[in-house]
């Protein structure tokens, strides 16, 4: 019995037998859904339109195994009639904005729309408790923008980064740049209005509509003292995940929060590894490169970090950089650094396309050859040679 729900007055039981005496199984069991569907008893209503369907094929009333257990000519008829029983049912909690207990049915039968539909027109209250709705919409995939939205808007950017960076977003990219964009947007405004009020405050007149790069040539003392507007991991963490991102208005937003990093103190700026160990002064140019801003500039910039690397054996530059040159459509340019670079990595794991891939996506089969032979890899070797005549 659902928790929200009465017990059927006892008045109802005589009238569900009356309805049996006078007209039938079938009357009683549309008596029984009636009564159930009055009392918002749904969780019973649905088994009601059950027992109603076993009645109409002639089976048992009442189940005494899996579906499976019933005569084969009556499954397909009885799994539609469970479909159009959880669909009422799910759509009867939705109209009383029930969202936890509708999206029970709406799995139960494989359905998303009408609960992606519902999920899109609510609008909590202050007081509502929007966890349960947050999993539906994002731990159950049936609308992962809108439970981001949720938790953005309702518990701030730092919850909203702990979503992001808990998630793999790997293979829906449309929802992780979704995200990363709406936190760009997010911390971006948040500094902005934040530059303003310290520059208000230092007797500064400056505009609302103020970007951040004009803010922070008012005044050159805001970073005097260690001085930070906005939370520096959170920085940290919105600058990286900008790096996902493909030209956008977003993507420039990220790279002035890039270069506000730039002039933090060194002691707030956090520690990071090849080919971004000076953090925001490499993020810089890297959001620059995908933006389409300054471009040989950036590549070159990256290029004088593979000989150090590779004196300490870190692949990774030299990874990144392929992974750079790929996202520019620069498929010669990136073979050309794997050739160099990761020309013997062996069995080696790496963050881009091995050296094999890439000379294969080049039809570069020399190339592919040599790498073969360096990696002990006598199959692709062959099949290098061979593609080669």
């Amino acid at each position: 019995m659902d928790s929200e729900t009465l017990p059927l007055d006892p008045a109802a039981y005589d009238r569900l037998r009356a309805a049996l005496t006078a007209d039938g199984p079938l009357a009683a069991a549309d008596k029984l859904a009636a009564e159930l569907h009055a009392a918002e008893d749904y969780q019973g209503l649905f088994y009601a339109l059950l027992l109603k369907a076993r009645v109409e094929l002639g089976v048992p009333p009442f189940p005494t195994g899996p579906a499976s257990d019933l005569p084969a000519d009556t499954h397909e008829r009885y799994e539609q009639a469970i479909v159009e029983a959880g669909r009422k049912v799910g759509g009867l909690l939705l109209e009383k904005g029930k969202l936890n207990k509708a999206s029970g049915f709406f799995r139960l039968i494989g359905e998303t729309e009408q609960m992606r539909a519902a999920l899109d027109a609510y609008t909590p209250g202050p007081d509502d408790d929007t966890y349960g709705v947050v999993e539906i919409a994002w731990q159950h995939g049936v609308h992962p923008k809108k439970g981001f939205d949720l938790i953005l808007d309702r518990h701030g950017v730092c919850s909203a980064i702990t979503m992001v960076g808990s998630a793999d977003l790997s293979q829906r990219p449309e929802v992780r740049d979704y995200c990363v964009k709406r936190l760009v947007v997010a911390l971006s405004e948040q500094l902005r209005e934040r530059l303003i009020g310290d520059l208000r405050h230092r007797g500064v007149s400056v505009s609302d509509t103020a970007t951040v790069p004009e803010l922070l040539a008012a005044d050159p003392g805001l970073f005097a003292d260690d001085m930070y507007h906005i939370d520096t991991s959170h920085l940290n963490s919105v600058v990286q995940y900008a790096g996902q991102l493909s030209p956008c208005d977003e993507l420039k937003l990220a790279i002035q929060l890039s270069e506000y990093g730039e002039r933090l103190s060194p002691t707030l700026r956090g520690d990071a590894a090849p080919p971004f160990e000076n953090t925001y002064a490499d993020y810089t140019p890297y959001l620059k490169v995908l933006a389409g801003i300054d471009v040989e500039a950036g590549l070159k910039h990256f290029h004088a970090k593979l000989a150090p690397a590779a004196q300490t054996g870190d692949t990774y530059p030299a990874e990144m950089l392929v992974t750079l040159y790929l996202r520019l459509d620069r498929l010669t340019d990136a073979l050309a650094v794997a050739k160099e670079h990761l020309a013997n990595t062996g069995g080696q794991e790496l963050s881009c396309p091995p050296l094999v891939e890439l000379a294969r996506r080049a039809k570069d089969f020399a190339a592919l050859a040599d790498a073969a032979k360096a990696n002990a890899d006598p199959v692709n070797y062959l099949a290098g040679l061979i593609a080669g005549r």
